[in-house]
């Protein structure tokens, strides 16, 4: 074994539902058109929490390092082939083994972070992604917008529709989520408990119009069906949550009716998500977004008690970040 095979690093290991353990396992090396990043922090993404609780389908233990792909960092080497990254540059990246000391990535899926935000978390990942729902949803000044659940995506969405000039309804199951909402900048904040009442309350603040945007960020069935129901004639409904445990029902005839366009704001085209997080980054560094008020820190050997703040959604909680 040569030296740099016999250099190790700490990693994360999902070792079976609910069971996350820490082990020295060997450092990666970068490949031709990619770079190694020793990590500062990873975000916890809601499409991880199937992966902590346990799903037939898995097989453990996964990956070291898996499933973390919100991940950033300082570049360490850079492998052959390579232009535009050098080592000390710090990044976000799109990965998928971020829970370690070091991960490797494609060149790439790498955003150069600005010095104005040294030392601050930066998930690019997930902040890319409520890009790229923003500009999926066509927001317009003068649109009235609903956004159903106020996680961290839907606080973030909020505030770039409200700084879009968009008049953001807030609609939410937890009282503290909706005055987080209102200073996000919603014009108007609605408790998610009756699904009638829900629309009522819509339909009176509309003056019957409904909503031009509807962005569904819960990724359940009845928060689903509420948007639906509270989309314009020719509104946007936009399909933003995870809908990970299974088929859902719509209501065909409805959407058919107002003729709706649906949109899965989901994207899969890594440049898609790179250019995101582009903009991400110029957002954050030019303060027009401020997403580090939202952010909860766990070293990496708590990681079972950030996957288990997400499950149960502690009040004041809305995006855990593991740090290293």
């Amino acid at each position: 074994m040569d030296g740099a095979a016999a250099v190790t690093m700490r990693a994360a290991v999902v070792g079976g539902p609910r069971g996350i353990r820490v082990e020295r396992v060997a450092r990666p090396e970068p490949g031709p058109g990619q770079v190694r990043v020793r990590m500062e922090g990873c975000g916890v993404c809601g499409s991880n929490l199937p992966v902590w609780e346990g799903r037939e389908w898995f097989r453990y233990p996964m990956p070291p390092g898996a499933p973390g792909h919100e991940g950033w960092g300082v570049v360490d080497a850079p492998g052959p082939d390579v232009s535009g990254l050098k080592p000390g540059d710090r990044v976000a990246m799109l990965s998928s083994s971020a829970f370690a000391e070091y991960d490797v990535v494609d060149a790439a899926c790498a955003v150069v972070l600005p010095p104005s935000l040294a030392g601050k978390p930066f998930p690019g990942e997930p902040l890319g992604c409520a890009m790229n729902i923003f500009r999926r949803a066509d927001i317009q000044p003068g649109q009235t917008v609903a956004v159903i659940g106020i996680g961290f995506l839907g606080a973030v969405v909020t505030r770039l529709a409200a700084n879009a000039g968009a008049r953001v309804l807030a609609i939410t199951r937890r009282p503290w989520a909706l005055e987080l909402a209102r200073g996000q900048g919603a014009a108007e904040c609605i408790p998610m408990d009756d699904h009638v009442r829900i629309i009522e309350r819509v339909n009176a603040l509309t003056g019957g119009a409904l909503c031009d945007r509807v962005i569904e960020v819960v990724g359940e069935q009845w928060p689903l069906a509420l948007a639906g129901e509270l989309t314009r004639e020719r509104g946007k409904l936009v399909v933003a949550g995870y809908h990970q445990d299974g088929p859902r029902q719509v209501n065909m005839q409805l959407w058919n009716w107002r003729g709706l366009d649906v949109i899965n704001a989901h994207e899969r085209d890594p440049r898609v998500y790179v250019e995101g997080m582009r903009l991400a980054v110029d957002a954050v560094a030019s303060g027009r977004l401020d997403p580090f008020p939202l952010f909860t820190s766990f070293p990496l050997e708590e990681m079972d008690r950030a996957f288990d703040a997400m499950r149960t959604r502690p009040d004041g909680f809305l995006k855990g970040v593991v740090t290293l």
